[in-house]
């Protein structure tokens, strides 16, 4: 306890920005949270807590941050969301966002006129996803309800329904915005960069800027818990009660914040954010949109990295299956101290992995890349009928369908030609301790016809291939059998058969059904 006392003292005050003045916190602990600083340190409780764990979208505020001399605006979950990983930034809640004389922005106006609020806990959150989309949609102009749809993914109503508050989206933007609610980005620009984090200034939250440095703290405090961002590990501290006195984040360092294309692949760095990573792939690959659109809700896509996914090695973990099917590789980086210098190896990423959780990376070293393999014909087409045609799936089975966890995940890139399976890779989470690839499965398929034989044959080795676990998502049985539908759903896809799938619907064909 004294040893955690003594660096808790040592951690430097967290500055941000909120209505455009820097506010400063002094003392506040590594592990605590962005919610804990707003509700507890500030007192600025229109902010609420619900679920704890980025699940309800209750706590949900808008990080504003400098990318490229522009201020980006990113709806997040403040409840998992360290509180030290803001520093430098704008944070605006749903109380920064109306005018000093007590105006409401049109994102609280729709709500109110569209009755989108009925016992109001949820309705902050909702306030600050509506905000977040006002602010990157031109002042909500041309807002279509598929697109409200996912931007309030993150976001649970338990009373209203869904029905009022995608209509207050729509809305909002023909809402005048009254003298106050403006955001001034020239100002706000100018104030982030008056309070751009300074060289650090103590070891308990640790945050390089560049690669080199990072590894090098790395390397130094090999026990520091890696965080980026924090949708996993938030919830150690929020749900488990974990403590850490120390820090490192990777989200700062430049290096790690790009995704940079080559002739044959994309390399995506460990600190961009699921939302950036998601909109690189569907870019290569357009049949992933509705996948990237059900990984979680918005405000995690926002927080949360591609890097910190893998690396975290869950089964259940989404990007991995896809990642798996699609080829590719991961690249481990350390600091040697010797020869003082950043140092590397890259292996496939289904090799990352030695058990439940568990990985390759030494004690020193990082996953700092992602290699994916750019696309080749990959197509939506049938199968059938073409000459040579590639084909890529991913699906996800979950409780919920959006902002929800898999119980099985199934990626199938196949190539077919002159009706032959010349090409097949396909890649399994929620069926063993760690994200697999179905190798058995695709010995079954690879150089045979592509008939509904076939399909059979690899149904059952893809079955058998697997012995998952039953838990609270679903019974082994239950995982076995509806691993089988997905390649038979996969083939009567590939054979033209349209609409039998939930990801086939839009919002409106689901508020008509209901």
């Amino acid at each position: 306890m004294l040893a955690r006392m003594k660096i808790e003292k040592t951690t430097r005050p967290l500055t941000f920005l909120r209505r455009g003045q820097p506010v400063t916190v002094g003392n506040v602990p590594p592990d605590r949270t962005l919610l804990e600083v707003l509700r507890e340190d500030l007192h600025c409780t229109g902010t609420k807590e619900g679920c704890g764990e980025g699940d309800c979208g209750a706590c949900t505020v808008v990080i504003g941050e400098a990318v490229d001399g522009k201020l980006t605006y990113k709806a997040v979950n403040s409840c998992i969301k360290l509180a030290h990983s803001v520093e430098g930034m704008a944070v605006f809640t749903v109380e920064d966002i109306s005018s000093e004389a007590g105006k409401p922005h049109p994102s609280q106006e729709a709500l109110v006129q569209c009755h989108g609020s009925q016992c109001g806990f949820c309705t902050p959150g909702f306030v600050m996803s509506l905000f977040g989309l006002y602010q990157n949609s031109d002042g909500g102009q041309g807002i279509t309800r598929e697109q409200a749809q996912v931007d309030l993914s993150g976001n649970l109503c338990r009373c209203t329904g869904y029905r009022p508050i995608l209509d207050a989206a729509q809305q909002m933007g023909s809402l005048p915005l009254p003298p106050g609610c403006e955001v001034d980005e020239a100002a706000t620009l100018a104030a982030l960069k008056a309070i751009r984090p300074k060289a650090q200034a103590s070891e308990a939250y640790l945050r390089p800027t560049t690669l080199p440095a990072l590894l090098q703290a790395r390397a130094a405090h090999p026990r520091a818990q890696v965080v980026a961002g924090c949708t996993d590990v938030g919830l150690w501290v929020t749900k488990m009660h974990k403590r850490f006195d120390q820090v490192l984040d990777v989200t700062a360092a430049r290096e790690l914040r790009r995704v940079e294309t080559y002739p044959h692949h994309l390399a995506l760095g460990a600190a961009v954010n699921l939302t950036d990573a998601f909109d690189a792939l569907v870019s290569e690959y357009p049949p992933l949109k509705t996948f990237a659109q059900r990984f979680a809700g918005l405000p995690v896509r926002n927080a949360g990295t591609l890097g910190g996914n893998v690396a975290n090695g869950s089964p259940i973990g989404d990007t991995m299956p896809l990642l798996i099917a699609l080829g590719a590789n991961v690249v481990l980086m350390r600091w040697d101290k010797k020869r003082q210098q950043v140092v590397h190896r890259e292996m496939r990423l289904e090799d990352l992995y030695t058990g439940y959780r568990t990985n390759v990376m030494k004690a020193d070293e990082l996953l700092c890349w992602i290699k994916v393999p750019r696309a080749g014909k990959a197509s939506s087409a049938p199968l059938g009928g073409v000459r040579t045609q590639e084909r890529l799936r991913v699906y996800k089975i979950s409780k919920r369908f959006d902002d929800d966890i898999s119980a099985v995940c199934l990626a199938i890139r196949m190539t077919v030609a002159e009706g032959v399976v010349q090409q097949v890779s396909i890649g399994a989470g929620g069926v063993a301790a760690t994200p697999v690839r179905a190798r058995q499965t695709e010995a079954a398929l690879l150089g045979q016809p592509w008939t509904a034989d076939t399909v059979m044959a690899a149904t059952a080795a893809l079955r058998a291939e697997f012995q998952p676990i039953s838990d609270m998502r679903a019974s082994a049985h239950y995982r076995q059998t509806v691993l089988g539908n997905l390649l038979q759903r996969y083939w009567l896809e590939s054979q033209g058969l349209q609409r039998i799938n939930l990801e086939s619907l839009t919002a409106s064909d689901l508020e008509a059904v209901a």
